[in-house]
C-alpha cells in the first residue's frame, strides 16, 4: 500500500494559476512533504525523500521489515529446513525488491544531469562508488549468512540486540564523520549509550534465561548437567512421553502433542525437530558468530553512505554521484552473488555437523519456499527504505533501524515461546532492555540533521 501511496501523482491546486512561475512558487512549498521535485520545462523528476519527515517513515517502515525477516528465517529453521536452502531462497527476493525500487523510485521522470536515472548511470564512469556499493553488499551477506547459524545457538533476540549494538556503536559513529557531522552530536551519542546498555541487559536477558533453561531440563532428567554432561538427544527424546492426536503447530504434522511453549518437553521436542543441533554445543561458538555479524553489519553502511556520497573524492570531474537506487542495485547484486557463492559451496560442505545436500535436492524442497521467499523481500525493501531515509537525514539517524530487536523479540515471544515459564528476575531484564531499545530508537531519530 505504501508504494502505491508513494507512486502516486500528487495532487493539482484547485484554484487558478497566473503563470508557470505562481505554478511553481506553490508547488515548491508542497513538495518537501511528498518527496517529488517539479520543473515546469521538464516535468516529473526522479522521486527522492527530501524531508525529515519522510526519512522517518522510511526509517520507521524499514525498522518494521527488518526485524520481522529473521523470525521468518528462525521459524523455517525451527522446523527442520536447512539453512542452505531457506539462504538461497531468500538471496533469490533480496535481489528482486532492489532491482523493484530501481526501475520503479529510480526511473521516474527524465534524467538529469545532476540526477541521472538508474538505467542512464550505468553506463557512467563510477565505478570507483560502485565498489564501495558492492563491498557494502558483500559484507551485508556475510553478516546476514552468520545471524542465520547465531538464532539457534543464542536465540532470536539476544542475537539481534548484541549485532545491532555493534553496528550502532561502530557503524553510527563512522557514519557521523562522514556526513560531515550533520546529526546532533548531542543527541545522537546519547543514543549509542543507551544502545550500549541495552547490550548489557540484552547479555543478562540470555545469561538468566539460559540458567532458567538448564534448571528446567535439570529438573526432566538427573543426566543433565549444566548443558554439558547430558544424554545423546535421541536418549531424551526417547524419555518423552508418547503424546500423539494433536497438530504441531509448527510442521502441521499430526503426530505429537504440542508441549507448552517454555516446558523442558517443549525446549527437547524443538531440538530434535529443528535444523541445526545445538544440545552438548558450546555457547561460545554462538557468541563467536554473533560478534563477527556484529561487525560485518557495522560496514555496510558507512561503505554505502560512500558510494552515494563520494566524501573521498573518488570520482573524476563532471561524473554525478550514484543516486541511491543505483547504489542499492549494486549493492544487492554483490550481497547475491556471495550469498550464492557460499550456500552452494555450504550445500557440499556443510558447517556444524549440517546434514549434506545438493542443488537437486533444493530445487525440490518446496516446504516453507513460500516464506523464504517473503524474507527475501522484506529485507531488500527494509534496505531500500533504510538508505533512502538516510540520504536526507543522515545515515547515523538512520542506523535507528538497528532497534529491530524490538520487534524481532516481539516475534519471538509470540512465535517461539522465547523467556515463556522464565524467572521474575529474567522478565525484568528483558523490560529494561526493551526500554532502552525504545529510548535509543527516539534518540537516534531525534538526532537527524537535513542532507545539504
Amino acid at each position: 500500500m505504501f508504494f502505491l501511496l508513494l507512486l502516486s501523482s500528487p495532487p493539482r491546486p484547485k484554484f487558478p494559476l497566473s503563470s508557470d512561475m505562481e505554478f511553481a512558487e506553490i508547488y515548491s512549498s508542497i513538495s518537501p512533504r511528498i518527496g517529488y521535485v517539479l520543473d515546469t520545462s521538464s516535468g516529473l523528476k526522479m522521486y527522492v525523500v527530501e524531508s525529515k519527515g519522510g526519512a522517518i517513515a522510511c526509517m520507521l517502515l524499514a525498522l518494521f521489515f527488518l526485524g520481522t525477516w529473521p523470525a521468518i528465517m528462525t521459524l523455517l529453521e525451527r522446523r527442520g529446513r536447512l539453512p542452505q536452502h531457506t539462504y538461497l531462497d531468500y538471496t533469490i527476493t533480496n535481489l528482486l525488491a532492489a532491482v523493484i525500487i530501481a526501475l520503479t523510485f529510480g526511473q521516474i521522470g527524465k534524467s538529469e544531469p545532476g540526477m541521472p536515472n538508474f538505467l542512464t548511470q550505468l553506463s557512467q564512469d563510477n565505478w570507483p562508488c560502485v565498489l564501495f556499493a558492492m563491498a557494502g553488499g558483500v559484507v551485508l551477506s556475510v553478516g546476514n549468512l552468520s545471524t542465520q547459524y547465531a538464532w539457534a545457538f543464542v536465540g532470536l533476540s539476544v542475537t539481534e540486540v548484541i549485532t545491532s549494538s555493534i553496528t550502532v556503536v561502530i557503524g553510527t559513529t563512522l557514519n557521523y564523520f562522514l556526513d560531515d557531522k550533520i546529526n546532533n552530536a548531542e543527541i545522537l551519542f546519547p543514543g549509542v549509550g543507551c544502545f550500549l546498555v541495552a547490550v548489557c541487559l540484552g547479555s543478562a536477558v540470555h545469561s538468566s534465561n539460559a540458567a532458567d533453561n538448564k534448571a528446567k531440563l535439570r529438573g526432566f532428567s538427573n543426566d543433565y548437567k549444566d548443558g554439558a554432561e547430558t544424554k545423546d538427544i535421541s536418549e531424551l527424546k526417547g524419555a518423552l512421553p508418547n503424546k500423539v492426536g494433536a497438530e504441531d503447530p509448527e510442521s502441521g504434522i499430526g503426530t505429537v502433542e504440542e508441549a507448552k511453549a517454555g516446558t523442558a518437553d517443549f525446549l527437547i521436542e524443538l531440538e530434535n525437530r529443528r535444523a541445526i543441533k545445538v544440545f552438548g554445543k558450546s555457547t561460545w561458538i554462538g557468541l563467536a558468530i554473533t560478534f563477527f555479524a556484529g561487525v560485518c553489519f557495522s560496514l555496510f553502511s558507512p561503505a554505502f553512505n560512500l558510494a552515494t556520497n563520494d566524501q573521498w573524492q573518488t570520482l573524476k570531474a563532471g561524473v554525478p554521484h550514484l543516486v541511491v537506487y543505483t547504489a542499492f542495485f549494486y549493492f544487492s547484486v554483490s550481497c547475491f552473488v556471495i550469498a550464492l557463492i557460499l550456500n552452494i559451496t555450504f550445500l557440499y560442505r556443510p558447517v556444524l555437523n549440517l546434514p549434506k545436500s545438493s542443488l537437486k535436492a533444493y530445487v525440490k524442497d518446496w516446504d516453507g519456499r513460500g516464506w523464504a521467499l517473503l524474507a527475501g523481500l522484506l529485507c531488500g525493501f527494509g534496505n531500500g527504505l533504510q538508505f533512502m531515509g538516510g540520504q536526507a537525514a543522515g545515515y547515523a539517524a538512520a542506523d535507528a533501524v538497528q532497534a529491530l530487536p524490538l520487534v524481532s523479540t516481539f516475534w519471538g515471544v509470540l512465535l517461539f515461546g522465547e523467556y515463556r515459564k522464565s524467572s521474575r528476575r529474567t522478565y525484568v531484564l528483558l523490560g529494561g532492555m526493551l526500554f532502552m531499545f525504545i529510548a535509543a530508537v527516539g534518540v537516534l531519530m531525534a538526532s537527524s540533521g537535513h542532507r545539504k
